[in-house]
């Protein structure tokens, strides 16, 4: 670590009240945190409560001190990264997705997707915004990592917000998926082609009004970061449904997965023609593998597999065809699996929901105390320590994003 990265580090330490004792270690955190050395041992006392000194063994505190780290280590690259350079690494940010993203937009339409209410958010500055979490999302601490603000919800701004908002804008909508009927047994949603038809708004609209010319709106386009995180409700809310909707009467396995990259293809390529040229796009994760099942297969995981094993393809050929642009393929299947097999590893011991058994939290029910050791923090959504984790492994290293990462990608010219 550079002398101004440990600066950063022991003020992120004198933050969160961490003392130093004489004796100095260095532990490699494993993953993708393996070229960060952590600074002092901690005063193991200061983070554990329930845990006898008699009972306190070695493995305990390096469990617990890697834990700690991790957070430690992240705060610390992240204002690294925001210390380095004066502006943002990208002057904005532009998110397409579902539940994984949706940062408000669902507060805004009639429907049962809806978590404006304790205890999602019990983690977040703001309290509950719509976020189907406890705390940040994935694309929260990618904005961060770039030095942007959170991105605001589309649907949440008033038209002269719209018109001063250069930063980014977030389409997300939980229960969306690519096929524009995804989800809507449970009411509204944003499908992926309506959100880019709000884009289409966006760039037509309301951000000319902040550039002299067409040239320097399409320059600003072209630096911008565009996450498209969407295609699992496509299937958990759609074709694995077929009481509400006819897709699986219609079409086998094999078929479902080639309509959705197809549709999927035809979005970006719309995204590419009104300005978009650096995309980061997520694959689907193996829903069917999630809570740490060893070896992974079902039907479900294999079904979405098919649609997971066109994706890099559809990627290639966009970036081959579509002249000055760069696609970035984010690897969450890979991330699920591996954290599912080998949660321990990552400091999860518990892989049941922080909340409830059920899809969605129950309004003003307290959940888990301990939200860092859980994967999920609902039956579906993760909580924020696993976003957390996904979104430094994809901005800082090229195993789960490629071919190149976020940081990379902001910085392309």
């Amino acid at each position: 670590m550079t002398i101004e990265s440990e600066k950063i580090v022991d003020q992120v330490m004198k933050d969160i009240n961490v003392v130093p004792v004489v004796h100095h270690h260095e532990f490699i955190l494993p993953h993708d945190f393996s070229d960060l050395v952590v600074p002092p041992k901690l005063h193991i006392t200061d983070f554990v409560h329930d845990v006898d000194d008699e009972q306190f063994t070695p493995i305990h505190e390096l469990l617990l001190l890697s834990q700690v780290f991790l957070n430690i280590g992240v705060d610390a690259e992240l204002r690294l990264n925001r210390a380095k350079c004066s502006s943002p690494l990208a002057p904005a940010l532009y998110i397409f997705g579902d539940s994984l993203s949706d940062s408000g937009n669902n507060n805004f339409l009639q429907t049962l997707a809806k978590v404006n209410y304790t205890p999602y958010g019990i983690d977040f500055p703001d309290g509950p915004t719509g976020r189907f979490t406890n705390g940040k999302t994935f694309v929260d601490f990618i904005s961060q990592f770039l030095g942007l603000p959170f991105v605001p919800p589309y649907m949440g701004l008033s038209v002269a917000q719209k018109n001063n908002t250069i930063t980014g804008m977030n389409y997300a909508s939980g229960s969306a998926g690519i096929l524009r009927e995804t989800g809507t047994a449970l009411g509204k949603n944003l499908g992926l082609g309506e959100q880019v038809e709000l884009f289409k708004e966006t760039v037509n609209n309301y951000l000319p009004k902040n550039f002299k010319t067409k040239d320097e709106l399409l320059q600003y386009l072209s630096k911008s970061i565009f996450i498209v995180h969407i295609g699992s409700n496509d299937y958990i809310n759609n074709y694995l449904l077929p009481a509400p909707y006819n897709s699986s009467h219609l079409y086998n396995p094999e078929q479902f997965a080639g309509i959705l990259l197809k549709e999927l293809k035809q979005h970006l390529q719309e995204l590419y023609n009104l300005g978009a040229r650096k995309f980061l796009v997520v694959n689907l994760p193996s829903i069917g593998c999630a809570r740490g099942t060893i070896g992974c297969v079902n039907p479900i995981s294999q079904m979405m597999s098919l649609y997971n094993k066109g994706f890099p393809s559809v990627l290639q050929d966009l970036s081959t065809t579509l002249q000055g642009s760069t696609f970035v393929q984010g690897d969450i299947d890979a991330f699920s699996l591996d954290l599912g097999q080998n949660a321990f590893k990552y400091g999860f011991t518990n892989l049941l929901p922080c909340c409830t058994e059920i899809l969605q939290c129950l309004p003003n029910i307290p959940p888990c105390l301990d939200r860092t050791r859980h994967i999920f923090w609902d039956g579906v959504h993760p909580t924020q320590q696993v976003n957390l984790l996904f979104a430094n492994g994809c901005f800082n290293n090229s195993t789960l994003c490629t071919p190149i990462n976020v940081q990379q990608l902001a910085l392309k010219q």
